[in-house]
């Protein structure tokens, strides 16, 4: 392995890597930012060189390497600073075509593919959730309008902006396509009067789900299904969706648009919350898609306007958040590590392991990459929600603020 090759990977901040089994230290670049790590011995090095894609994060899980101090956030960081721009681009045509197909077929989630892929993320471990999320187990991004704000908080200001945006009326008809564990359809419920269906394909969310609404008495205007948004049929004035687009996958992107825009009652309001990227799309494998979200696929807002157009619905509003699910993967990251050796001990090392590197690198992927979140508010008619933008972000508003007269 010749050094030189190795300094060239490093021009920006300084990477010290140490090889335990010899005592030797490879410093690679100088200056700020910078990275320690401890490696085994030289075969990991070579392994993690050959395909660091994956063998980076196989080779932290096996126990392989440690980093040293802060954790895993500074070589993450160094990473981007120093990751070559169109390593995709510069493939042949042919290798283009086998990893867009390759990807493709991962993201073929009919139903019995998507009920597996979501049940071997959220039906892992019941208390896991319950031990890192907040008390009302929102598994998406937070929202943070305002600095030092806990993460409780940020997550009851992301159910209150997406309240707003789908402009409820006290007895409206709300679906929630992939409800989690209920957090968001018993808030609108809760504060807007409204009858909310949830659907998701968890058999923790469901029971989690249904206990939660027996518990606050809102059995009347809030129930769940164990079931696929493909099979569920209704007329709603208002469709929410998210965290879930992420599993959908792009050969049905047509299929869930159509399928929204034939539930949504004339004059209906959608929000679609949806990690999504800032940049064009990428058909690449990724270690957290192989590892932690089978059939998941990240889209470039150019993959979600196609159909979306197609479908009829209306684009009302487009909103992206940055860097705000840094802040609540940071929030998680810490709320697991404080309770890490409970689980070491129930569901082993190497997967403690898997969930941090998961969780640091998301944060990584939100904070210096190019990874963001799109709501995209959608309508049945251009006419549907107040031509302005403030009623977001005022305490009251009259009933007339909400429709337009010719």
């Amino acid at each position: 392995m010749r050094l030189d090759w190795l300094q060239s990977l490093i021009q920006r901040g300084c990477l010290r890597i140490h090889l335990q089994q010899s005592g030797q230290t490879i410093r690679l670049g100088e200056g700020q930012p910078e990275a320690n790590i401890t490696m085994r011995n030289r075969g990991v090095l070579t392994r993690v060189l050959r395909n660091p894609d994956f063998a980076l994060g196989d080779a932290y899980v096996d126990g392989d390497w440690w980093p040293e101090g802060q954790g895993l956030l500074p070589l993450f960081q160094l990473y981007f600073l120093n990751a070559p721009g169109g390593s995709v681009g510069s493939e042949g045509p042919g290798t283009r075509l086998l990893r867009r197909l390759h990807r493709l077929m991962i993201e073929r989630n009919g139903r019995r593919r998507a009920r597996r892929n979501v049940q071997a993320h959220y039906d892992l471990d019941a208390d896991l959730f319950r031990r890192f999320l907040d008390p009302e187990l929102h598994y998406s991004c937070a929202y943070f309008p305002r600095p030092g704000m806990t993460l409780e908080a940020a997550q009851q200001a992301k159910c209150e902006h997406i309240a707003r945006k789908l402009c409820l009326r006290p007895g409206d008809r709300v679906l929630d396509i992939g409800s989690g564990w209920g957090g968001l359809a018993c808030h609108l419920a809760e504060t807007r009067h409204v009858h909310v269906d949830g659907l998701t394909l968890s058999d923790d969310q469901y029971r989690e789900s249904c206990r939660r609404v027996a518990e606050r008495d809102l059995t009347q205007r809030v129930q769940f299904f164990l079931r696929d948004y493909r099979e569920h049929r209704g007329c709603y004035d208002a469709i929410v969706s998210v965290g879930m687009f992420e599993h959908v996958g792009r050969p049905q992107y047509p299929v869930f648009f159509d399928a929204v825009a034939g539930m949504l009652a004339d004059s209906g309001r959608v929000l679609l919350h949806t990690i999504g990227r800032s940049g064009p799309p990428v058909d690449s494998d990724s270690w957290i898609s192989r590892h932690v979200f089978p059939g998941g696929y990240i889209p470039a807002l150019s993959e979600v306007a196609g159909p979306l157009e197609r479908s009829g619905l209306v684009l009302s509003d487009l909103e992206v958040w940055r860097r705000h699910y840094a802040l609540t993967l940071r929030a998680w990251h810490q709320r697991f590590q404080a309770v890490r050796d409970e689980f070491r001990e129930r569901l082993g090392e190497p997967f403690c392991r898997t969930w941090e590197f998961y969780l640091q690198a998301c944060e990584a992927l939100f904070t210096w990459g190019e990874l963001v979140v799109f709501q995209c508010q959608m309508a049945d008619a251009n006419d549907s929600v107040p031509l302005a933008r403030d009623y977001l972000y005022q305490s009251d508003l009259p009933e007339s603020r909400f429709s337009v007269s010719a």
